[in-house]
Parts: C-alpha cells; sequence; structure tokens
C-alpha cells in the first residue's frame, strides 16, 4: 500500500487530535471536513476583466500596432482558432475605423502543428485555415486570446512558414497568464494576469459565449 493511500485511510478512520495541529487551525478543519465527508467547496469563478476591460484593452492595442509599424501598410491580421479569430475580427474593425481602410484578415488552425499531437488520447476536432492573401513580405499580426506556455504560438508559427516567408511575425493576446515553457512573448498584451498552474484562465467572448469576460478559477 502507497503512503498517500496509508495516510489518507488513518487520516479517514481515526480520531484528529487538534492538539496535533497548534497553531495550524485551517488544516485541522480541513482534515476534519475531509474525515466529515464534507470538503471545502470549490471557489466560483473571479471575474477578471468584463465587458468595457475587453474592449478598452483591444483598442489600445489596436493603437499599438498601428504606432509601432507606422501604419498599415503590408500589415496582416491573422487570428488563431478558436478565440484568435474573434479577437482577430475586433482589432480589424478597430484598425479600419482608425485608418479608413481595412487589413486583410486569415484564419489559422494549428491542431496538425501541435507537439501533443501523438501523445494525447482525447484529439482535437481539426478546423479550416484561411488565408487569402500572400504573406510573402508581410508583416503579421497573429491573435489569440492566452498565452500560457508557448506551445500554441510556436505551433502558428510553424504552420505560417508553411503558408510563405513574412517580413516579420508579431503577437497580439488578450491575457498574458505567465508560465512560459518555450522562449515567446507578445508585442501586444491586454493585461498580464499572475496565475497560478493549478488555475483556469477562460476568455469568454460574446461571438462564441453570448458574454464577453475573462474569469480565473481553480481546475477540477
Amino acid at each position: 500500500m502507497g503512503k498517500g493511500l496509508f495516510l489518507c485511510l488513518l487520516i479517514y478512520f481515526q480520531p484528529i487530535d487538534p492538539e496535533l495541529f497548534g497553531k495550524n487551525e485551517c488544516l485541522f478543519r480541513t482534515l476534519l471536513s475531509f474525515q466529515e465527508g464534507n470538503m471545502p467547496e470549490k471557489k466560483s469563478p473571479k471575474v477578471v476583466m468584463d465587458s468595457d476591460g475587453i474592449e478598452r484593452c483591444l483598442t489600445r492595442i489596436a493603437y499599438e500596432i498601428l504606432e509601432k509599424n507606422k501604419g498599415v501598410h503590408n500589415l496582416v491580421l491573422v487570428g488563431i482558432r478558436t478565440g484568435g479569430i474573434y479577437l482577430a475580427e475586433r482589432l480589424q474593425k478597430k484598425i479600419s475605423a482608425i485608418e479608413n481602410t481595412k487589413i486583410p484578415l486569415g484564419i489559422l488552425d494549428i491542431t496538425l502543428y501541435r507537439d501533443d499531437i501523438t501523445k494525447t488520447s482525447k484529439k482535437a476536432p481539426l478546423g479550416k485555415t484561411k488565408i487569402p492573401f500572400d504573406l510573402e513580405d508581410k508583416k503579421v499580426i497573429l491573435v489569440d486570446d492566452v498565452l500560457f506556455t508557448g506551445r500554441t504560438i510556436r505551433a502558428a508559427m510553424d504552420a505560417l512558414i508553411d503558408f510563405g516567408r513574412p517580413k516579420m511575425i508579431q503577437l497580439a493576446v488578450l491575457i498574458d497568464r505567465g508560465h512560459r515553457e518555450l522562449p515567446i512573448r507578445a508585442d501586444y498584451v491586454g493585461k498580464n494576469l499572475p496565475s497560478s498552474l493549478w488555475e483556469a484562465v477562460s476568455v469568454n467572448l460574446l461571438e462564441k459565449n453570448g458574454k464577453d469576460e475573462v474569469l480565473i478559477e481553480e481546475e477540477t
């Protein structure tokens, strides 16, 4: 029998003496709840950005893109499926309204470029990639909702290179939650959100979820 299982059984069946825990009342109450079958309930998701906050971030990112690239010459947007698509569409509208000209927009599916495609038992559905323009010498703004380990962006850049040789690739994300596993950073960030590895960050968008908000919650 493993030590962890033995300890769990011991805690479950043996009376708990409060004096053993000294000042650690929180640990005592948690173990007592476990023994009584009343574990603390999971905390509700916390809203860290609302609809107005998302719009303000996207407006700022749109201006930052124009400032850094000195306008829209040879500028294209590519949204990573799925959340990145809706954000790229909104950025396209904002930039077009500012510059009075519509910039090209593409959609990128990175399923076949994932580095865990042969390891995971849960197969992600294959979506369509639609890039109706030549990438040669273009300044590509890659758009995604959350930047985490960097592996999604690595896959996206590999996919883009198969379509041509851009002049440069820049990255715009709504949320950067840290915990990078690859040397990748965003050029444009809506919000830096410190998080733990056991927390989940979700971006809900009106086009997909019926409401604009960013949530952080404990993973189940």
